[in-house]
C-alpha cells in the first residue's frame, strides 16, 4: 500500500496557522504544505480563476502522493471546493479526498452561540461569496449571520504592521461596524486564516462577553475525527512526522514571512505549476 502526506493548500501564508493547529492533533502524520504566493491574493479574483488555480494545486499535491488534501484558504474553499469534489474528483481521483475549512466551523458554530446571532469577520472575497452565511443556515436555520469585510487586515499582517496604530484603527473600525449592525452578536468567527495573528487586538475592541472562534482548532479536531471515521483514508496517510513546504514564490521570500504564521522556522522549496 502506497502512503503519502496530507496536503495542505493555501493561496499564501494563512494556511500555516491552520497547519500549526492540525499538527497539534496529528503530530505523527506527514504533511506537505503548498502556498501559491506568486498568484496571491485570491480574494479579488473571479470564481473561474480561483477554481482553476485551486484545481491546479490539488492535482500538484496528488502528483506528490497526497491521498487527502485540505484547502486551508477560505476563498478557495468558498469558490472552488464543491466543484472539485463533485465534478473533478470522480473523474481524476475517485479514491482521494479534498476537504475545506468552512464546513467544520459552520456545522459547529451554532452550538457556540446562546443569542443565535453570529458575526463573520473575513476578506471581501469570502464575504462576497456568502459561503459562511449559506453554510451556517444549512445547519442552523434559526441563526442570524452578519458579515463584515475587512480588506485591510491581511495587508496589516503581511506588511508586519499589526502592532502599529494603523492596525488598531482598522480593527476597531470594522468591529464597530459589525457590532453596530447587530448588537445581539455573542460569537464572532475569524473567517480568514490571517486573523488569528490579530486576535489579541480583535479581543480588545470587541464588547465584553463575545466569544472569538478561530478556524484552526476546529479544523484540527474535525480532521482527526474524519480520519477516525474513514480508516481507509487514514491508512494511506504517511505517519513519519515529516514536513515539507513548497511555494510558487521565491523560497527566500516565502520563508521569511512564513515563520510568523507557522511559529517556527521554515525552509521551503520553489515549484511551478505545469502549463
Amino acid at each position: 500500500m502506497e502512503h503519502g502526506p496530507i496536503g495542505v493548500f493555501d493561496s499564501g501564508f494563512g494556511g500555516l496557522t491552520v497547519l500549526k493547529e492540525i499538527e497539534t492533533a496529528l503530530a505523527d502524520n506527514d504533511f506537505l504544505y503548498l502556498g501559491d504566493n506568486a498568484r496571491t491574493p485570491y480574494g479579488n479574483r473571479s470564481f473561474e480563476i480561483v477554481y482553476t488555480y485551486t484545481l491546479e494545486a490539488v492535482k500538484w499535491l496528488f502528483d506528490r502522493g497526497c491521498r487527502l488534501v485540505i484547502i486551508a484558504c477560505n476563498t478557495a474553499a468558498a469558490k472552488a471546493l464543491r466543484t472539485i469534489q463533485q465534478k473533478d474528483l470522480p473523474r481524476i481521483a475517485p479514491a482521494r479526498r479534498v476537504l475545506g475549512i468552512l464546513r467544520p466551523v459552520t456545522e459547529r458554530i451554532g452550538h457556540r452561540s446562546k443569542s443565535k446571532h453570529i458575526g463573520i469577520l473575513a476578506t471581501a472575497g469570502t464575504v462576497a461569496s456568502n459561503s459562511y452565511a449559506m453554510e451556517i443556515k444549512r445547519f442552523f436555520p434559526d441563526i442570524t449571520v452578519v458579515q463584515e469585510a475587512c480588506p485591510m487586515w491581511v495587508p496589516l499582517v503581511e506588511n508586519n504592521e499589526r502592532g502599529g496604530e494603523g492596525a488598531d484603527y482598522f480593527i476597531k473600525q470594522h468591529i464597530d461596524r459589525l457590532t453596530a449592525r447587530d448588537p445581539r452578536i455573542d460569537t464572532v468567527v475569524l473567517g480568514c486564516t490571517h486573523y488569528p495573528l490579530l486576535q489579541e487586538k480583535i479581543a480588545r475592541y470587541l464588547p465584553p462577553g463575545i466569544e472569538i472562534v478561530s478556524q484552526g482548532p476546529i479544523v484540527a479536531e474535525s480532521l482527526a475525527d474524519y480520519l477516525k471515521r474513514h480508516p481507509e483514508i487514514a491508512a494511506r496517510c504517511g505517519r513519519g512526522g515529516r514536513r515539507e513546504f513548497y511555494t510558487s514564490e521565491k523560497a527566500v521570500v516565502f520563508d521569511k514571512l512564513a515563520t510568523l504564521f507557522y511559529g517556527k522556522e521554515i525552509h521551503s522549496r520553489e515549484m511551478e505549476f505545469s502549463r
